[in-house]
């Protein structure tokens, strides 16, 4: 593999586990500059996590669309050297409000995910984009699985920790950058920065006026929901179903992010090449209808655990998708288009742990009538079938599915 790919791979990657290195640490280390209580320092976590995924909102598109103009290679080595100093700003903080800065800074340089994308976009053929956005969902997968667990290690010497960790990662990946990247945007391709377009809102107004484009937007952000509702409840539904501790929960989302990073990465090519993106999509939207249905009704802790990985089979819906779309806006709209897809997805972040533990409370308290612990994953249900259904909606306009 070239190395400018193994950058880009380990970019993702690196978001990816930035954001899992430092959660083992969030409960202590924000109870330790507050010196409040667990109550408090949860209510302070999802103030925190709502700021990151509103950052990434609001910057996926912005960060894509410089990268159109004046290219990827520049905008990928700023957003990890800041990337680098605020972590070391975090790992020092001594106040909330400088822990906040750290997050919005942190929400910013992250969205950089779709910068990664349309690296690979640029230099895969046409018929190659999707299972290369596979490997860019593969790395995603192996940051989720490393991160809390290196989180976890690395807060055995101290709530700063994982943070010095996270800069040294995102520095040492900019020196490797410098030196093995090359740009992708040529003359050719490279579009003037435009406001209108570099806004979330403007950026899905111009890309929902390209024929069906909208309609598989609206499948992105359905089934990101959806899929949101593994790290949004599953903690509470281990406990809660299975009596499950922290090293099972730990163990089982492991085994979905190894998963997950085997299909992205492997095996997306061979349903690629057997279903082509259009059935592949089909293919993924189903299989997760019957995944979240089990899950939703297992009791047995073992049968989940089995559970658990062959849900990630389903993950091949986000690259065939991506496929699709960066087929349809055209070589010079790449950036554009993963940075509303990285907007889309943090509305998703958003709405998702909000609806999810609402639905998920709301039959586990104490008075509920039905003991249902399960009911999310039939909500996920639901919003995958509203995803298929709409997928195989004709177009208004012809659009290559």
């Amino acid at each position: 593999m070239r190395l400018p790919v193994v950058f880009i791979l380990i970019t993702v990657m690196i978001d990816a586990m930035g954001v899992g290195l430092i959660i083992p640490v969030m409960p202590d280390l924000i109870r330790e500059v507050t010196g409040g209580d667990l109550a408090n320092a949860a209510l302070w976590g999802g103030v925190l996590a709502t700021v990151f995924a509103v950052m990434q909102f609001l910057f996926g598109p912005v960060i894509g669309n410089l990268s159109d103009r004046f290219g990827r290679r520049p905008v990928l080595l700023i957003s990890l050297v800041v990337m680098a100093a605020d972590y070391v700003v975090m790992a020092l903080a001594g106040t909330m409000w400088l822990l906040l800065l750290g997050r919005i800074v942190g929400g910013i340089t992250s969205a950089t995910q779709a910068t990664a994308s349309a690296f690979m976009a640029d230099i895969s053929e046409p018929e190659k984009k999707a299972q290369n956005f596979g490997l860019v969902g593969a790395a995603f997968g192996l940051g989720f699985v490393i991160g809390p667990l290196m989180g976890g290690l690395l807060g055995e010497w101290g709530t700063r920790a994982p943070f010095w960790a996270a800069a040294v990662l995102a520095g040492a990946n900019a020196v490797l950058g410098y030196f093995v990247l090359q740009e992708t945007v040529t003359d050719a391709i490279r579009r003037p920065f435009d406001w209108r377009r570099a806004n979330p809102l403007g950026a899905f107004k111009s890309l929902g006026e390209l024929p069906g484009l909208g309609r598989l937007l609206a499948v992105f952000f359905l089934y990101q929901v959806a899929f949101f509702v593994y790290p949004a409840v599953w903690a509470y539904f281990g406990q809660a179903r299975f009596g499950w501790n922290a090293g099972m929960i730990g163990l089982s989302l492991g085994l979905f992010g190894i998963m997950m990073a085997i299909v992205q990465g492997g095996l997306i090519r061979l349903i690629l090449a057997r279903l082509g993106e259009r059935g592949t999509v089909i293919y993924g939207l189903v299989f997760d209808v019957f995944a979240f249905g089990a899950l939703a009704f297992v009791t047995s802790g073992t049968i989940a655990l089995v559970l658990t990985p062959m849900a990630a089979l389903g993950a091949v819906i986000t690259p065939a998708l991506q496929g699709i779309m960066s087929k349809a806006v055209g070589d010079r709209r790449q950036g554009e288009l993963q940075g509303a897809l990285t907007s889309v997805g943090a509305v998703a972040m958003i709405i998702a742990p909000m609806v999810m533990t609402s639905v998920f409370a709301q039959f586990t308290h104490t008075e509920a009538d039905i003991f249902f612990p399960g009911a999310p994953f039939l909500l996920s249900l639901g919003l995958i079938i509203v995803a298929l259904v709409v997928f195989l909606s004709p177009p208004r306009h012809a659009v290559a599915v």
